[in-house]
């Protein structure tokens, strides 16, 4: 099976790649890569990627090679295009005054060799932004995308401070984003705080994903919320589990409220299914 090198690009978005020339390819180096409508500067994420999804793209020929470890003049030529994205900038901007819409524009992105240009905005709901396409085609006679930016890449671009009071993980360390769900918080009894467990770009917080495998072992021990057992002579029902603590709370039928440990919980139910089965 090949090893792939995944590299992500200056707009943030990342790619995977075949080093088949066998660079010296090492996480964080700089190279050129072969793309859609010619060749593209990126920053290596790693350099050893097997998957059997991209193994299954190569064989068709669908994944792009890694041509060279970028040159001294690779880096010229990036500061020539950086120039021409602020000049791009300024025009689009310009020519933004004309439209009947509104949108922020966040970053301008050339490709390496100009064959591709890129405007990254954020704007509230959905734009037909088709005419515009057109007129920045004609003035910048290259291809022209128009991104719309999603809350989390803003975030990403912007930066900040999460509320655990540490740079963005999408900022410092995460290579790309994870896919947070209800169903996570529901599974870390978060469902009642979900004001408290969003973050700033509007979705879920990316560490919901990190301690999901831990409450998932978690669940498989612990009771299912509602489970009844009989303590004392009276119904008691799980209404909470603690799972670093290895505790439960139980409510009565008049209120009153129980915790127990595990070990304690275990005991009581294997005692009310000895006495269901013999009564």
């Amino acid at each position: 099976m090949q090893e792939f090198v995944e590299v992500i690009f200056r707009s943030e978005r990342n790619g995977y790649f075949i080093n088949s020339k066998n660079l010296e390819i090492a996480p964080d180096m700089n190279v050129i890569v072969k793309v859609e409508r010619g060749e593209d500067i990126g920053r290596v994420l790693n350099s050893c990627v097997i998957d059997e999804e991209l193994e299954e793209k190569y064989q068709k020929d669908e994944i792009n090679k890694v041509l060279r470890i970028a040159t001294e003049e690779d880096f010229k030529q990036l500061e020539k295009v950086e120039k021409k994205e602020n000049e791009a900038k300024e025009k689009f901007l310009e020519m933004l005054k004309h439209q009947p819409f509104e949108m922020k524009l966040l970053e301008t992105i050339y490709q390496l060799d100009g064959n591709k240009l890129t405007f990254f905005f954020s704007a509230d709901g959905r734009i037909d932004f088709r005419e515009l396409v057109r007129e920045l085609a004609t003035e910048f006679k290259t291809r022209i995308e128009l991104h719309q930016s999603s809350g989390r890449e803003d975030a990403r671009r912007l930066g900040g401070l999460g509320i655990c009071g540490k740079t963005y993980c999408c900022v410092s360390f995460l290579k790309k984003f994870n896919q947070v769900t209800i169903q996570m918080a529901k599974d870390q009894n978060l469902l009642s705080n979900l004001s408290k467990i969003s973050g700033p770009c509007g979705r879920l917080l990316c560490c919901l994903h990190y301690e999901e495998d831990f409450y998932l072992e978690k669940l498989e021990a612990f009771p299912d919320i509602g489970e009844a057992v009989t303590h004392e002579n009276q119904k008691i029902f799980v209404e909470k589990n603690d799972y670093y603590n290895n505790r439960i709370n139980l409510i009565s039928e008049d209120n009153e409220r129980i915790i127990l440990t595990l070990d304690e919980f275990n005991k009581i139910k294997d005692k009310t299914k000895d006495e269901k089965t013999h009564s």
